[in-house]
């Protein structure tokens, strides 16, 4: 099966123009898709129901949609009625099986007085998969602060490997009459992570590598999917800056999928999309067999 992750910039590219069907169709083919940075209402990008419209450009999806905050952005009565407005800016995964179950995860954030700092979050979504159930991962991590990163990476990799004992969107449902959801052990964590490879994020994330053994797969250490397939782990640019396109230092490897150690030998590539211009970011594809 495979996987995609892609922070598509609230649907405005490169080229400084919103065109959603572009970015749907970098994407489309995936079994599972993670998506950062969709929004409603924004601002910058003319106020467009980015929800719906993925649902309308990828109709055999099904989907699951979080914002980890909703902002007033000129609700009002009109004609009699009450007409919500709120600016919304998060997470979606799209499946083309079934989701079984999800939660919105809100990441540690601390406040900020000099640069922009949005609540950030991890969608979670269950899904049935080929290999049983998984869980998978829509991760926006804070882009300023590699201290507020490290904090995100401790509270969330804690979280999901605190599934099983949580039990996570919900549990005892037989004493309502109806099939608890399972809990499977196995995850992919795939996203925006603002982060660079071997960064002291990074080596929050998945360990440091031993002199002699490098990193050992060890089940509370999620595992750089990169690092398991054919793409090399240096020269990896999954960002360009669109107001400096042509330079060189201005482009970064932010996006990744980290994979539960256990699914580690079911990786069987991970690359980059480099055609791909629908954002400043590029997708992320991983395939599991």
């Amino acid at each position: 099966m495979k996987c995609v992750t892609y922070n598509i910039q609230y649907g405005t590219g490169l080229d400084g123009r919103y065109d959603l069907a572009r970015i749907a169709e970098a994407v489309r083919g995936a079994d599972v898709i993670a998506l950062q940075e969709v929004s409603r209402n924004n601002p910058q990008n003319g106020g467009h129901d980015m929800v719906a419209e993925l649902h309308d450009l990828l109709p055999d999806y099904f989907s699951v949609y979080g914002a980890p905050f909703s902002v007033d952005m000129g609700s009002a009565i009109e004609q009699g009625r009450t007409v919500d407005r709120r600016f919304e800016f998060g997470n979606m995964v799209l499946s083309k099986t079934p989701i079984q179950a999800s939660r919105n995860l809100l990441l540690p954030r601390s406040r900020t007085f000099d640069k922009f700092n949005l609540q950030r979050g991890a969608l979670e979504a269950m899904i049935t998969t080929p290999f049983g159930p998984l869980r998978f991962y829509s991760v926006h991590l804070d882009h300023t602060s590699p201290s507020e990163r490290i904090a995100q990476i401790r509270w969330l990799v804690a979280k999901v490997l605190a599934y099983a004992n949580e039990g996570g969107a919900l549990t005892g449902t037989s004493e309502v009459g109806f099939p608890e959801p399972p809990h499977p052990e196995e995850f992919l964590l795939m996203g925006d992570f603002n982060m660079q490879p071997g960064g002291p994020e990074y080596v929050e994330m998945t360990g440091l590598p031993d002199v002699e053994f490098g990193i050992a797969r060890r089940a509370h250490l999620p595992v750089d999917a990169a690092m398991l397939g054919a793409s090399p782990a240096s020269g990896r640019i999954t960002w360009i800056d669109p107001r400096r396109p042509d330079d060189p230092a201005r482009r970064r490897c932010l996006d990744y999928c980290f994979v539960h150690a256990g699914l580690a030998p079911r990786v069987r590539g991970s690359w980059i999309d480099e055609a791909a211009v629908g954002s400043d970011h590029r997708p992320v594809w991983l395939e599991l067999a």
